[in-house]
């Protein structure tokens, strides 16, 4: 008898990249981890899901949570975060999120994070820590910059807590 094992897959996360035009160019923003998990790493927003929410309503909150930015018109990217944990033997996949932001929004960090930086997208590819990070970016800027966004994945320009 053939028993077939998987490697299981969770998807109980998001990742958000705020964009926001700065001098006339789209610049991404960065923020260095403070907690013990990714610690000193550079990352775009991530975290996890909550009881009976959406991945895009995770999205929202944890702009807010992370960044205390309440003002976004998000986007779903149509692209993932993925990787392997060889320690829990799962493939971890998260919906990519793509948040533009007003000029004038500032960013007010929680405990999660100990500095952030908004940076060209080269300056980002460059800085990020997790590798696929740099490919998410890029994909990003090819079709969320430079090229018309398909409206149809936009969700909505909405005040976080609406």
């Amino acid at each position: 008898m053939n028993i077939k094992i998987e490697t299981p897959i969770h998807s109980n996360g998001i990742a958000v990249v705020l964009l926001k035009k700065i001098k006339g160019g789209y610049h991404v923003l960065l923020m260095k981890r403070a907690t013990q998990i990714l610690k000193d790493m550079w990352c775009y927003i991530g975290g996890s899901l909550e009881q009976g929410e959406k991945a895009w309503e995770a999205a929202l909150r944890e702009v807010r949570e992370e960044t205390g930015i309440t003002n976004v018109n998000l986007y779903s990217s149509n692209t993932f975060d993925q990787l392997y944990s060889p320690l829990e033997n799962y493939i971890y996949i998260a919906p990519v999120f793509v948040g533009f932001v007003e000029e004038n929004q500032v960013v007010e960090l929680n405990e999660e994070h100990s500095e952030y930086k908004w940076l060209s997208f080269d300056e980002a590819r460059q800085l990020v820590t997790l590798p696929g990070n740099e490919e998410v970016l890029t994909f990003i800027e090819k079709h969320f910059v430079k090229n018309t966004i398909t409206e149809w994945l936009q969700i909505g320009s909405m005040k976080v807590g609406e």
